[in-house]
């Protein structure tokens, strides 16, 4: 009778406890601690957010803008995808920016953007992001957050470890995921062990910004999954993770895990870029797209190119090595001082931490426990800084802080991990919902980081908003990191797949942006500056339209002598020179998409009418009072009609 009164009072002391513990979490979660975490991420109306936050857009191949602390996105950016909102892939002046060597691909897969930088602070001129699957990367202006420039990567396949830069933009990198033939070539499947390789791509930047690909290294045939570049004393280094050392072909998920440690490769880019300059290198034919937009004549034009310079790294001594390390590694960081590279490797608990001076005393010491294809191992104890015991299941990815804190994303137990850059000490731990990949600190992939605020980017989202049907936007969540323990903010949702962002303090962005395209400016051919420029013009089936708008209407507004099967070019023209006045142009039966025109700009859409009668077009952004009344008409005849060709407005 005693055992069972002592076992019913620990019985009713644990439920008391169960039922309090749940008091605290309900009050956690409501009342005066709710009201304080919604002030702190409360942006007042009319009142601007703190930082932009830079989200990839995964597979709608686009890049989207966020206001932190508020979680509002503030802009979807058409990268690597049509964009019908403004017609983005669709408009004649832009078409050009999505061709490729495979030719129009209207579809990317976005991943990694990264913002520009000067002596390895965020400089707020560019972002850079990377296309997967056809391999390509981007620079979007962040004065015009348009895209500016796309280059294709030739002789790659899976762009995943891109697009990050080096602390003064002199290079963004594109390492390719899955190993190829290099050049392409038609070569049995199961020859790939020894025969596929896995270039990476150092693609040279400018002072204005302009990409050119600088050299291909030509590694073994192993998959590049993530990379960033040193910084501090291992500036001119890039350091890149692998997995499937194995060169398995098949069942990766069981036959690419076998090896109990793959390799962190460790890349002096600085050794080959003086190489190259010396004349080192072979020159190997490449077709490749490079598309570039001209603000001043607000058109996109494409290059074929046909040559790459490729660079075998067993050619200079010092140039490459490999660094053991656990397993199947996925995200490859560097701490902001340069010091430490940290490999999550995703079937270790433990996170392995690599120093660069090790590295380089190793190195001198020929350390070395042989080679992979003729490229120097180092060994893992020479190279080892120290370790994190236990942090969790399935590491992936780790951004720093300002007070010399590294934090890490668990896929599996679903939580994020800080812990002591150092003494490798866990300091705190908070979960996830649900199933983190990337985490992003504004600054964190810099010199100077900035230690507000982290956002995680979960891929599972279940019960974190209303439902949708099967189909659910990503979860994004804010943390304040700026105490000695992380505090969830806030959850808002993401559009596509977002799997890294960059962030940046909107001061230094948001004076350089642009309100208007300047009309005394326009270089567009096809623009008409104002009314007295418009006119209709055809040369045989082609009729050019050189038409303006301002609020609110057309001109011309009422075109007749257009047959069935002419090809109908509308160039149109936003006369307005007012911040935030776009004007919208849409024709029925057009075959592409709705055009959106800024202030001062000019873009062209093609039309096709395959019916006779009389068919309107109007504006489809509400700019005025008479919005509605901003409209005109198309009449149509039949092929062979004699109708003749004129214009008006208002009867003129």
């Amino acid at each position: 009778m005693k055992k069972f009164n002592s076992i019913f009072f620990v019985a009713i002391f644990s439920l008391i406890m169960v039922s309090c513990g749940d008091n605290n979490e309900s009050k956690r979660s409501g009342g005066a601690m709710a009201s304080n975490v919604a002030e702190r991420v409360y942006v007042a109306p009319g009142e601007h957010d703190e930082y932009y936050a830079f989200l990839s857009g995964g597979y709608s191949g686009n890049l989207t803008v966020y206001g932190l602390p508020s979680g509002r996105m503030l802009k979807e950016i058409p990268v690597f995808s049509q964009f019908p909102t403004n017609g983005y892939g669709y408009s004649e002046e832009t078409t050009p920016m999505l061709e490729t060597s495979f030719g129009f691909i209207p579809w990317g897969d976005a991943h990694h953007p990264d913002i520009s930088q000067t002596n390895g602070e965020l400089d707020g001129r560019w972002v850079f992001i990377n296309e997967n699957n056809t391999p390509r990367i981007a620079r979007i202006s962040l004065e015009y957050f348009e895209t500016e420039e796309i280059i294709e990567i030739p002789h790659s396949a899976g762009n995943h470890s891109s697009s990050f830069v080096t602390e003064n933009t002199e290079y963004v990198v594109a390492g390719t995921r899955f190993s190829v033939p290099y050049p392409q070539e038609d070569i049995a499947i199961d020859q790939m062990k020894g025969n596929f390789k896995g270039p990476l791509t150092f693609i040279a930047i400018d002072d204005k910004g302009g990409m050119s690909i600088d050299f291909q290294l030509k590694m073994p045939g192993f998959n590049y999954d993530l990379s960033h570049p040193g910084r501090g004393d291992s500036h001119g280094w890039f350091f890149f993770t692998t997995y499937n050392t194995e060169e398995a072909h098949t069942l990766q998920e069981v036959n690419a895990s076998q090896n109990d440690k793959d390799f962190i490769a460790a890349v002096n880019w600085k050794k080959i870029q003086e190489y190259v300059q010396n004349g080192g290198g072979e020159e190997i034919d490449a077709k490749y797209a490079h598309n570039v937009f001209n603000h001043s004549t607000q058109t996109a034009t494409t290059t074929m190119m046909d040559k790459v310079l490729t660079v075998d790294p067993r050619d200079v001594p010092g140039a490459v090595y490999f660094m053991p390390t656990p397993k199947s590694p996925h995200g490859c960081d560097v701490d902001p001082s340069g010091e430490y590279i940290i490999g999550n490797g995703k079937l270790s608990t433990d996170l392995t931490i690599h120093s660069f001076s090790k590295m380089l005393k190793a190195i001198e010491n020929k350390e070395f426990d042989g080679d992979a294809y003729g490229i120097p191992i180092l060994n893992f104890e020479s190279t080892l800084a120290g370790v994190v015991k236990n942090g969790g299941l399935g590491p992936l990815h780790t951004e720093f802080d300002d007070k010399g804190n590294a934090y890490t994303t668990f896929f599996i137990s679903s939580e994020v991990v800080k812990w002591k850059l150092g003494t490798w000490e866990v300091l705190d731990r908070q979960p996830t919902f649900y199933s983190v990949g990337h985490n992003m600190i504004p600054g964190g992939n810099s010199r100077k980081p900035d230690g507000k605020y982290m956002i995680t980017m979960n891929k599972i989202t279940k019960d974190r908003y209303l439902p949708t049907g099967p189909e659910l936007e990503h979860s994004a969540q804010l943390y304040d990191i700026s105490g000695e323990k992380m505090e969830l903010l806030l959850d808002f949702p993401t559009h596509g797949e977002p799997h890294y962002a960059a962030a940046i303090h909107a001061d230094k962005v948001k004076a350089n942006s642009k309100k208007i395209y300047r009309l005394d400016e326009n270089k567009h051919e096809n623009a008409a500056l104002n009314e007295s420029e418009t006119r209709v013009e055809r040369n045989g089936n082609e009729v050019h339209v050189y038409m303006t708008m301002v609020r609110s209407h057309f001109a011309p507004d009422n075109i007749e002598g257009i047959k069935v099967g002419d090809k109908v070019y509308f160039h149109v023209t936003n006369l307005e020179q007012d911040f935030d006045v776009p004007h919208g142009f849409a024709m029925i039966g057009a075959n592409t998409s709705e055009l959106l025109i800024m202030p001062g700009q000019t873009k062209t859409i093609i039309w096709e009418p395959k019916k006779v009668g009389v068919w309107p077009f109007y504006c489809t952004d509400f700019c005025s009072a008479l919005h509605q009344e901003m409209q005109g008409y198309v009449r149509v005849s039949g092929s062979g009609s004699n109708v003749p060709l004129k214009w008006s407005l208002d009867g003129d």
